[in-house]
């Protein structure tokens, strides 16, 4: 479906948001030109505390309407976001969902709880795989969902390290670790789409650099397949403890950037998450990147040196470690960080409105 509307604005002009009726059957169009930027907006620890009044001071402070939001959706809260998705739809953006197979307390590092991998497979959430879907079919409007985000690392309970890591399996020809989670990841897409919701458009959404850094677990271990796959997504951190370094953007994105554009060679490619945290230059390691200037170039080289981005989204929020510091990786940790934030998102090429397509109505 991507594909075919990239295809047709290469034939018609699309519609904006102002032209086509958003209240009708429309479809997003990724742009030819440009990219859509969006957020995470610090929606509380649940990710899920959706606000217009978050949302517009938010794009009151960056100086630019937000064409994607950010918000979550876990397995454990055992309902669908339909009132945080209005308001996001309602305000002109798209909402992202990451809906996670994860049960309370949400604590990471921890291996499966009760809705893991294998009791998805084993037809236990089904019900509310199938609730969940209806109501995204009834919420109606375009949105893009990711099922198990950054699956390559050890902090989510469906990391392929917990389902038999590196162990290889002669029957798929995979690693059993990876193709438990594509198995999973295929089933509740396939389910999902059983029940009419061809509405949500879905990313695959990895890790830059996977952890453990083996082999087995690379992005195409886990690739479910173009058939289920409409956006590449890559979560791309900086430094987020004192101690650590900052890479520059080119070290944390080009290899992981090729690698998803290997998946597949049409795809497009978000960077779902990007943030770095604020610290002071004297504390930082040799060589770390200041986070005004980390900012400035990614929202540079994010347009001008990956040609298949096509959206970026900045991970706004803070939060405290366990050794009581804070990693604070909002836009606006400092003056000057916000200050290159806004300059480097009110290029043109940076899209803060969505492009629809009206669709045929049924």
């Amino acid at each position: 479906m991507l594909g075919l509307a990239l295809l047709l604005t290469g034939c018609k002009k699309p519609m904006t948001a102002a032209q086509a009726d958003p209240n009708g059957p429309v479809e997003v169009v990724i742009p030819e030109h440009g990219a859509y930027t969006g957020a995470f907006m610090d929606f509380g620890d649940e990710e899920d505390d959706v606000t217009l009044e978050t949302i517009e001071d938010f794009e009151e402070m960056v100086g630019k309407h937000q064409a994607i939001i950010v918000s979550s959706s876990y397995w454990g809260e055992q309902n669908f976001p339909v009132d945080n998705l209005n308001v996001i739809w309602r305000h002109g953006s798209m909402p992202l969902v990451f809906w996670s197979p994860w049960d309370r307390p949400y604590e990471e590092d921890h291996g499966p709880d009760k809705f893991s991998l294998t009791e998805i497979l084993a037809g236990k959430w089904d019900a509310y795989i199938d609730k969940w879907a209806d109501a995204a079919r009834d919420f109606g409007h375009p949105m893009i969902v990711v099922f198990g985000v950054e699956m390559n690392g050890t902090w989510f309970p469906w990391s392929g390290a917990y389902y038999g890591g590196a162990q290889w399996d002669p029957e798929t020809k995979n690693w059993k670790g990876p193709e438990t989670f594509r198995r999973a990841y295929r089933y509740v897409v396939d389910r999902v789409r059983v029940r009419g919701a061809s509405n949500i458009k879905w990313m695959f959404h990895t890790n830059n650099y996977p952890y453990p850094y083996e082999t087995w677990n690379c992005a195409a271990a886990y690739y479910p397949g173009s058939d289920y796959v409409d956006w590449l997504g890559l979560s791309v951190y900086g430094q987020q403890y004192k101690d650590e370094p900052n890479p520059d953007i080119p070290s944390l994105v080009n290899w992981p950037y090729e690698e998803m554009c290997r998946l597949d060679p049409h795809k497009s490619v978000m960077i779902a998450e990007w943030a770095t945290g604020e610290f002071p230059l004297a504390s930082a390691p040799p060589g770390a990147m200041h986070k005004p200037a980390w900012i400035k170039q990614g929202l540079e080289l994010f347009r001008t040196r990956y040609p298949r981005i096509k959206a970026a989204l900045y991970w706004h929020e803070r939060w405290q470690n366990a050794d009581g510091s804070y990693s604070n990786l909002r836009v606006n940790s400092s003056v000057e960080s916000l200050q290159a934030y806004r300059q480097g998102v009110a290029h043109p090429d940076w899209l803060g409105d969505l492009i629809l397509r009206a669709l045929p109505k049924k």
